[in-house]
């Protein structure tokens, strides 16, 4: 049986693709830079031929978010090796915004290049994921109980990575989803502000958001180790909702799966069951 390859199959929306499609009894093969079935580095094409024997489709995306310096390396040239290895269906996590900013998006050329593969392809474009709040970089501000971005009363609608696995899942193993580009957000819009309130109340603890300088975001983000580069493209998404250039609600859950988004008022609660925003030495 032929392989379905799943990049970044240890991360947020690869371990759950990963779990749907050997539950289905698809052949599952993980590459990551570490921890996978198999190394592999966009930024090294010669770690690319073991991960690639034998697949059928295969799930990208972009760790970095930004374009590889190398045409012949990054998604790009990864998608060239790709269908010249024979895998006939790509699969593309981008996303919000990328449609609308055009080669200025880092992951533009990589939408081109799955686009323009010659073979069946589906492309991914999130909002902001809900579980950012609790397997990622705004963890540590509610364990603090103070969420610190310059987001102001600006609304986004969170989508939850669940939904994206399930989308994925569906764009791997249907034919119905080939050449088609989903915008996938939550079902309503909301601030930072009631996310936080909502996390807060569902683990019985004070969590708030305060709204902060963008130069200090980017200061207080290079002392905490992200590169300066990143740190400014970083802010300048989240001052984006903040002015108002949320993405819309969609219905690209619906489209491709027949049913709504989950709430983010779900997401919470079956989070906060898990224990994961009780700070350490609570009970």
């Amino acid at each position: 049986m032929k392989n379905i390859l799943i990049l970044g199959g240890t991360g947020k929306t690869g371990r759950r693709i990963v779990r749907r499609l050997e539950a289905a009894g698809r052949t599952v093969r993980t590459a990551s830079r570490a921890g996978g079935d198999v190394r592999l580095d966009l930024d090294d094409p010669s770690t690319w031929a073991p991960a690639l024997d034998g697949v059928a489709a295969a799930y990208i995306l972009e760790p970095n978010r930004r374009s590889s310096a190398d045409p012949r390396a990054g998604v790009p040239g990864f998608v060239t090796r790709a269908v010249a290895a024979g895998v006939g269906r790509l699969v593309l996590l981008s996303a919000h915004g990328v449609g609308e900013a055009g080669e200025a998006n880092p992951l533009w050329a990589a939408e081109q290049a799955v686009r323009g593969s010659g073979v069946d392809w589906t492309i991914l474009r999130p909002d902001w994921f809900s579980q950012n709040f609790s397997e990622s970089f705004w963890l540590p501000g509610i364990l603090d109980g103070t969420l610190a971005l310059p987001t102001g009363d600006g609304r986004t609608p969170f989508i939850d990575a669940e939904d994206i696995a399930d989308v994925a899942v569906a764009a791997l193993t249907e034919d119905r989803h080939s050449g088609r580009i989903y915008p996938l957000t939550g079902p309503r819009a909301i601030s930072f502000g009631e996310a936080a309130e909502l996390i807060g109340d569902a683990a019985g603890r004070t969590v708030r958001h305060l709204d902060i300088d963008p130069a200090v975001f980017v200061e207080r983000s290079v002392a905490g180790g992200v590169p300066a580069g990143m740190a400014r493209l970083l802010t300048g998404l989240l001052v984006a909702i903040r002015d108002g250039g949320n993405s819309p609600v969609s219905d690209g859950v619906e489209q491709a799966l027949g049913r709504p988004p989950r709430r983010f008022e779900d997401y919470v609660t079956e989070t906060a069951a898990t224990g994961v925003w009780n700070p350490p030495g609570t009970d």
